[in-house]
């Protein structure tokens, strides 16, 4: 229960306070190198006072000795002084232990010498004068940011707990829902950086009772947004509502990253943001199944599912049928643009899939420079996802959704498309960043039983003869109101809610063992559904 729950959370928290108690009287040891250290015994009494364990020192060389003898987690550094000046000994600090962190305190206001120090990596920088809480801060700063941060975090969490928990008692509206996953996200990020896992095992908690209602709430009100106005913007929607009118006024990179759950938006969005300024940052719903073969179909053809069949009868394919499901996506985009009004602009369409591809559209950017739109899928996320599944190694390295977020803002940091980013944005092509469809850390087995010709998705299935636990997924006998397609006249489809996956009876428990803590998607639920757009201008 929400007060069980509760209660715990305050004795984990009182627990973390005295933790942090102590360790403010842990006795770090510093070094200070400054030539006229004597002048400075009342700010190092200070500090001793504080519990810090201060060794004064008036010259590099001898500085350097003691560094070598000794363990010292930070050095104050006068940048001023005879013989080896404080910006000659930093590398010299440096070569003797890496791991040391230096604080520059120097009188000297010169910008060179700043950029100098700042150059060298240290850690701080003061200017002379300077008093004891100025010394206090930038140590509390270096060597207890990452415990303050924490214990801020658990204590404001602590605070919004069951503000969280009776909010979820009134979300009624698609808006309300959306701001509400946002909250809960805000908080998954904020816990990243802390320690004591515990206490994002009771956010995730709440996340998982938030996706059971949720789950209620799509049910009871997905059929109606396709027949009405009043529904959020949508996977058949969004090139319409929200991408047309920036390809009408100026050239636009759209940038669709597949797979991209709003968390690992929210991690990678600084390393976009060094090149453009986001103007605006929207949500949309992906459509059912939140699986590419239909949200990112819809996307481009402007269409549900059904519909798309009825235009293109030889473009689609039902799940058990072959052929590439998302070979002709730039054929709908095309014709979407026509029935928009939008067949004068120029539109150039690629599709990522390796990293070759990828440094070959940078080497050979300026020959899309001038298109009005310049279309680019971005696979890595859902490669990445699936290897989470196949590869033994990304297995170990994705362990959760935080190592999930870690990854991703790793790759990207160090991907090709950055570059790419960056030549857009100085070629004058305004961004839009979006994806089809999020992707869930799966954990609970829900047996199904199909005949064969039943679909073989681990987040949703389609075919005559389903059985099934009621209470795991939502079921849906006439596909046609919700727009999908029939692979024959009593086909229907179920949808996994919350982080249920669908296993069959035969190999039941390897199939268990194989998908268990995997990420899937297709099904119901926040991380899924509810998904960024994104428009950004270059800086």
């Amino acid at each position: 229960t929400i007060g069980c729950i509760f209660d715990e959370l305050m004795r984990r928290s009182n627990t973390l306070n005295s933790n942090i108690k102590n360790y403010n009287f842990y006795m770090a040891k510093l070094i200070w190198i400054d030539d006229e250290v004597d002048l400075l015994k009342p700010h190092i009494v200070f500090l001793e006072n504080k519990g810090y364990q201060v060794s004064p020192v008036n010259n590099v060389n001898e500085a350097l000795e003691m560094i070598e003898k000794e363990n010292f987690v930070l050095a104050l550094l006068d940048e001023n002084m005879p013989g080896i000046s404080g910006l000659e000994a930093i590398p010299m600090i440096k070569n003797i232990d890496s791991a040391i962190k230096i604080v520059m305190v120097t009188k000297n206001e010169e910008e060179l010498i700043m950029e100098q120090a700042i150059g060298s990596q240290i850690a701080d920088y003061i200017l002379k004068p300077v008093n004891p809480n100025q010394i206090l801060l930038s140590l509390k700063k270096n060597l207890q940011e990452e415990t303050l941060v924490e214990q801020k975090t658990i204590l404001e969490y602590q605070q919004e707990f069951r503000n969280l928990s009776m909010e979820l008692s009134y979300l009624r509206s698609f808006q309300d829902w959306a701001e509400y996953y946002k909250k809960i996200l805000n908080w998954e990020i904020k816990f990243d950086k802390v320690f004591d896992s515990e206490f994002s095992e009771l956010l995730q908690s709440q996340k998982e009772e938030a996706n059971i209602q949720f789950s209620k709430f799509i049910e009871n009100n997905y059929e109606d947004w396709l027949n009405s106005s009043d529904k959020p913007m949508m996977s058949h929607t969004l090139f319409k509502d929200k991408i047309k009118p920036e390809v009408e006024k100026e050239k636009v990179l759209l940038l669709m990253i597949d797979n991209l759950r709003y968390d690992q938006w929210k991690v990678i969005e600084p390393l976009f943001t060094k090149f453009y300024n986001k103007t605006s940052e929207d949500y949309y719903y992906s459509i059912l199944p939140t699986a590419t073969q239909y949200a990112r179909n819809a996307f481009f053809a402007g269409l549900m599912p059904s519909e798309i069949e009825k235009r293109f009868p030889d473009y689609w394919f039902n799940d058990n049928e072959e052929g590439n499901k998302n070979e002709h996506e730039r054929d709908f985009l095309e014709d979407q643009m026509k029935r928009l009004g939008l067949s004068g602009k120029s539109m150039k369409y690629l599709k990522i899939l390796n990293s070759d591809f990828e440094r070959k559209i940078l080497e050979d950017f300026n020959q899309h420079k001038n298109n009005d739109l310049l279309v680019i899928v971005y696979n890595f996320i859902d490669i990445l996802s699936h290897a989470k599944t196949d590869n033994v190694i990304v297995n170990q390295l994705i362990r959760d959704d935080k190592t999930f977020r870690s990854l991703t803002y790793n790759w990207f940091e160090n991907s090709s498309l950055l570059k790419i980013i960056k030549q857009a944005a100085e070629n004058g092509f305004k961004l839009v960043l979006t994806t089809d469809h999020g992707t869930i850390y799966v954990k609970k087995p829900s047996k199904v039983v199909g005949d064969r010709e039943t679909s073989t998705n681990i987040r949703y299935k389609t075919g005559r003869s389903l059985t099934y636990e009621k209470s795991d997924v939502w079921a849906v006998s006439n596909p046609e109101k919700l727009f999908l397609p029939k692979g024959n006249l009593s086909s229907k489809y179920i949808f996994a809610k919350n982080n249920i996956f669908l296993a069959y009876p035969k190999n039941y428990n390897h199939f268990v063992n194989y998908y268990k803590e995997t990420y899937q998607h297709g099904g119901i639920s926040l991380e899924e559904v509810i998904i960024p757009i994104c428009v950004l201008e270059p800086k």
